[in-house]
Parts: structure tokens; C-alpha cells; sequence
């Protein structure tokens, strides 16, 4: 399980201090899907870059299960076994595929093995194995390959961050097939930073972060309907905080 106990963290700025996240505690049980969603600028990428250990906080603590993983770099919390998939992924020219895949998985898995990942996130193995991670896959495709990568590590722990950034309707529409997937098969708690509502709707938990704190939190079936009638998850979100100040 993932605790975050009473997480705090700003920045400077040319105007000075701005607080970023402020005093914020949650808790992520295992083997669940928790979408974190709220207003651009309102804090949920910054969260997800504190999980994944990219930023430190300034106050509170960190805990995974049981141990305290507040000042651990994010290679050691990738050891520890949790995964964060960016909102860009990177290209690696001269890469290929099967080889980001024995990359994340830490051993030399069998080309049987690489492609059953690539199959399990919806492209043709054949066609994608041995291409290289680069400018010719389309945003999609990088995001499914990424995708693969983090299954073929098989942590308990796997954070996405805007999976739907950059990508078309299509890819779009592939990748909620995949996150489908991946709830009922995957072994391992799933955290998505998210504000579109198709992506909501097969969360088990929302937890909605304005202005830096947790604005409401709760089962899916509680949380999404007071998300659901205006023209965003976005817009509903902001009439949440602003009902708030």
C-alpha cells in the first residue's frame, strides 16, 4: 500500500514562494485503480512526480508498503517496485523494441515474451518487435510501447501521467482498451492522473486535487456523478474549488 502522510511542496518563483502541493494525506490501497483528477495547474502531475520520486517534498512522509520512501531517488523506488509512465515518452534512436522491453524487465526475456506484452497492449508483435524507438512511431503507439514496458516489469506499483496527452482519437480510444485490460488482469496497484471522463469511468477510486489539496475522494460510483454534467471533468472540477475558497 501507498501512504501519503500530510505531503507538502512548493517552489520559487520570480513573485516568490508558491505552494505547489499543501498538506495532503491519501492512501492507495493495493490492487486498485485510482484515477486523480482536477483542474490544469491544480497540483495532480506534481503529486505523481512526488510518488515517483522525480520531486522531493518539503514536509510530510511517504510509505510504501510499510516503509518509509520519502528521500529514496527514483531509481531506488523503481527497485522498490513502482513504475511511472511520462506524459511524453521518450524516443531512443537505435533502440529497438525488444530491447526497452529486456530493459524494463531486467532480464533477457525470450522474443515469445516481448511480443506477449505487445500483444497484451493491443499492437501486432510481428510488426513492432524489432522497430526502433523513435520519430516513426506515432504518439499512440510510444504510449502502448510504454505501456509494455511497465508490465514487463511487474511492479505493485505503476503511475501514468496524462496517458491521453498528444495522442488522436483513435490511439485514444485503444488506450482505454488497454487500461480495460490491464484493471481486470493486472496484478498491482494502477495510479492515472486524468481528467477525461472515459478514463474515470473505470476507475475504482477518484480522488480530485484543486489548488494543491484534496477537494473529494471516494468510490467511483461517489466521486463521478458530481463530475458529470458540465462539459468536462475539467470545468466540473473547477466549480468544485471554486465552491472551496
Amino acid at each position: 500500500m501507498l501512504e501519503l502522510q500530510n505531503i507538502s511542496f512548493g517552489v520559487e518563483t520570480e513573485k516568490g514562494a508558491r505552494d505547489i502541493i499543501r498538506d495532503v494525506s491519501l492512501k492507495f490501497e493495493d490492487d486498485k485503480f485510482t484515477v486523480i483528477t482536477g483542474p490544469n495547474g491544480g497540483g495532480k502531475s506534481t503529486l505523481a512526480r512526488l510518488i515517483a520520486g522525480i520531486e522531493k517534498p518539503d514536509q510530510g512522509r511517504i510509505i510504501f508498503n510499510g516503509e518509509d520512501i520519502t528521500d529514496l531517488s527514483i531509481t531506488d523506488r523503481a527497485r522498490k517496485g513502482i513504475s511511472y509512465a511520462l506524459q511524453q515518452p521518450v524516443r531512443f534512436k537505435g533502440i529497438r523494441v525488444v530491447d526497452l522491453l529486456r530493459i524494463a524487465s531486467g532480464k533477457t526475456i525470450s522474443i515469445d515474451e516481448a511480443c506477449s506484452y505487445l500483444s497484451e497492449v493491443g499492437l501486432c508483435a510481428r510488426e513492432y518487435i524489432n522497430r526502433e524507438v523513435n520519430s516513426s512511431l506515432s504518439g499512440g503507439e510510444l504510449k502502448r510501447i510504454e505501456i509494455a514496458t511497465v508490465l514487463a516489469r511487474k511492479t505493485s506499483l505503476s503511475v501514468f501521467d496524462e496517458p491521453e496527452a498528444g495522442i488522436d482519437l483513435w490511439s485514444f480510444q485503444n488506450l482505454i482498451s488497454v487500461f480495460e485490460h490491464m484493471q481486470k488482469s493486472y496484478h498491482g496497484s494502477i495510479i492515472i492522473i486524468s481528467h477525461q471522463e472515459r478514463i474515470l469511468n473505470i476507475a475504482d477510486n477518484i480522488i480530485v486535487i484543486a489548488d494543491g489539496r484534496v477537494k473529494a475522494q471516494g468510490a467511483r460510483e461517489e466521486i463521478l456523478p458530481s463530475l458529470i454534467g458540465t462539459d468536462s471533468a475539467v470545468n466540473a472540477c473547477s466549480e468544485l474549488s471554486k465552491g472551496d475558497q
